[in-house]
């Protein structure tokens, strides 16, 4: 009777840990994040872990029918029943956190579908905005180019007009230079005239006062033979 006690404590303990082991994995259902594949994979784990805990329930259960004592036998079919009861318990635990679990995935999907959707509006948007800002862009470089060619008019316009004022500038002072020259020209003929008019005008006072003289003595040997 020890003997085949020690077999039905093995037995039991197994049984618990292929419980305990397929609680946490059904835990791992529930909170599996996805794909698909990854849900497949714990879920062919599961199964594996159900079949080990159906095997050992069974053998429990025949351990049970092979006890001499009633009393015993009794207590081991209690113990495989609650077993039992409690493996379904696991199934139907099972079952919900897989539909939970395919729930999760379809939402995150469809989420994932939108965001995919939402993204290529976005960036069919950023395309447009982009056309539009490169669009933009190129009518005011062309502005520019427009502006910039009409300051280059107007410069070359300008620089034209200086250089015309510059050659009026020049021929000017060429003039001027003409003009200074026949002015210096004239400043020494009007000096020579001077020159030459306060010599007539010194003979001609010499002249008039020899003929003033000449009458005076002329009019004393006359007038005054005696004298």
């Amino acid at each position: 009777m020890a003997a085949a006690a020690v077999p039905v404590r093995v037995c039991n303990q197994e049984i618990v840990r292929f419980d305990l082991e397929i609680k946490a994995a059904v835990q791992d259902i529930r909170d599996c994040p996805g794909p698909l594949s990854a849900l497949t994979e714990l879920n062919a784990a599961v199964k594996e872990k159900f079949r080990h805990l159906r095997g050992r329930i069974q053998e429990l259960e025949q351990m049970a029918k092979e006890q001499d004592k009633e009393s015993e036998k009794q207590a081991l079919l209690r113990e495989v029943e609650n077993h039992k009861k409690q493996m379904l318990s696991n199934q139907a635990a099972w079952r919900k956190a897989n539909l939970a679990c395919k729930i999760a995935i379809d939402n995150s999907e469809k989420d994932q579908l939108l965001q995919g959707r939402d993204s290529f509006r976005q960036r069919k948007s950023t395309k447009e905005s982009l056309a539009e800002s490169a669009s933009n862009i190129t009518e005011s470089l062309m502005s520019i180019s427009r502006m910039m060619s009409q300051q280059v008019q107007q410069s070359e316009e300008t620089v034209q007009t200086l250089a015309n004022s510059s050659r009026t500038i020049l021929e000017a002072n060429e003039e001027f230079k003409s003009m200074s020259g026949t002015i210096q020209l004239g400043r020494k003929l009007i000096t020579k005239y001077n020159r030459r008019e306060l010599t007539d005008k010194l003979l001609i006072f010499l002249a008039l006062a020899l003929f003033l003289a000449t009458v005076l003595y002329i009019l004393k040997k006359r007038l005054f033979p005696f004298l």
